[in-house]
């Protein structure tokens, strides 16, 4: 089993962060954006510890035996909150575990619905598909999404 590590982005070396940020196989799978270089990752961090630092946010770095597997959090969208999980290739098996940690600390926020906005160059899943209240695409800077619509699921003990 692998160990699984989320800590602030303030504790990610900024030099590891940028050599995955810049992962062709990564960024195939994000909104367009520059390269990133020294400073711009180290104003990037900034502004996601500023996301961090809103009621209902958290944004994580991802680390695996050690070593670093990507990013991951719930921010603010403009429909309440959306999930994040931005992983190197290496790392994609992880996905779903880091999926479910997302879905607890949404209920720890006690968050009702979350967002999780796929851009349209990722394969269709199913099983989100079955758990998603509403599914649809949507169009974010410029690219098109699938946006998955999640109810939090709180236990009735």
């Amino acid at each position: 089993m692998r160990n699984i590590e989320f800590v602030g982005l303030g504790q990610v070396d900024p030099e590891a962060l940028l050599a995955l940020m810049n992962e062709a196989s990564l960024r195939t799978h994000l909104v367009d954006h520059d390269h990133f270089d020294s400073t711009s990752i180290r104003a990037w961090v900034k502004e996601k510890e500023a996301l961090d630092a809103l009621p209902g946010c958290r944004v994580r770095g991802i680390y695996v035996d050690g070593r670093l597997a990507g990013w991951c959090g719930i921010q603010p969208d403009e429909a309440g909150f959306e999930l994040a999980i931005v992983l190197s290739r290496k790392f994609w098996g992880i996905g779903l575990s880091v999926f479910r940690t997302l879905m607890g600390w949404a209920r720890e926020f006690g968050h009702e619905q979350v967002l999780f906005h796929l851009l349209g160059s990722r394969p269709q899943y199913r099983a989100l598909e079955k758990m998603a209240d509403k599914v649809h695409n949507s169009e974010l800077l410029g690219r098109r999404f699938k946006t998955y619509h999640l109810t939090v699921e709180y236990s009735t003990q």
